[in-house]
């Protein structure tokens, strides 16, 4: 059985929980904290969570794809004020839910206290190319940069959302990741996972985060945005993520390293 069969199989063992559920858990104005780790890992960690989170289940379904437009102004904005680490940061983005076809244009702003609050406003179906018709709501948010904003690079992934048990908290999965831009340029990392625990307190009680420890998975800033601006549109400023591309290079190696091993065993 190969990874994506694995966690699909094991994700059926979760209690389920609906949207209305997660209603009390879905944070806009939260701490985030980010793991990047071997999508190899996820079939143990799931395992391993099972008895502390229910999964959320949309029409049978506990794997949903999203799609992302991501929008910048000309001078780029911000993608550097994520590259020079600047603490108050913004992102726009419209993002589709594929499941439901539900689509917003959300504003995720960071403030240099470490927390996210997330704006967004729900716009048509497979209407990706509205910041026009959107000026109010965004001018209301990033003025001046409001009219500026243009359409600079997609990405898509599948997600798997956890709620505790326990605590309010609420955990993201994001693997199948892919970029592409404009002009017809693309990438993938089918090694790569990365979970996201998001809460109004400390991770430090979470079992998702004591399960990651036992794992050797440490926090790690990272934006498919930034990382994907880099790699796909040789966007400036790269070797200000080079500690992150180190990091994904070792992931890489790790999970197709234990693929090989995999496969002489006969498992995958």
């Amino acid at each position: 059985m190969n990874v994506l069969s694995e966690i699909a199989e094991i994700l059926k063992g979760f209690e389920p929980v609906g949207l209305d559920g997660i209603s009390g858990v879905r944070y806009m104005n939260r701490v985030d904290t980010k793991y990047l780790f071997s999508a190899g890992k996820l079939p143990d960690l799931l395992r391993m969570v099972q008895s502390h989170y229910r999964a959320l289940e949309i029409e049978r379904m506990r794997e949903f794809a999203y799609k992302t437009v991501y929008f910048d102004t000309p001078d780029l904005l911000f993608y550097n004020q994520h590259v020079t680490g600047k603490l108050n940061r913004t992102k726009v983005r419209i993002r589709t839910y594929e499941t439901n076809g539900l689509t917003f244009l959300e504003v995720k702003q960071k403030s240099n206290k470490g927390r996210t609050n997330k704006s967004r406003l729900e716009k048509e179906p497979g209407d990706m190319n509205h910041i026009e018709q959107s000026r109010l709501f965004l001018e209301e948010l990033i003025s001046p940069e409001a009219g500026s904003l243009k359409p600079v690079i997609n990405t898509a992934f599948t997600r798997i959302t956890l709620v505790s048990l326990e605590r309010a908290e609420r955990i993201t999965i994001d693997y199948n990741i892919g970029w592409n831009n404009l002009r017809g340029d693309s990438l993938r990392m089918p090694f790569l996972a990365i979970a996201e625990i998001k809460s109004d307190k400390s991770t430090s009680l979470s079992p998702f985060f004591a399960r990651l420890k036992e794992l050797g998975v440490r926090s790690t800033g990272f934006s498919k945005y930034a990382t994907g601006m880099a790699l796909v549109n040789s966007a400036p400023r790269q070797n200000n993520l080079k500690p992150k591309f180190l990091l994904i290079n070792r992931i890489k190696d790790e999970y197709y390293r234990n693929d090989a091993a995999r496969k002489q065993r006969g498992d995958g």
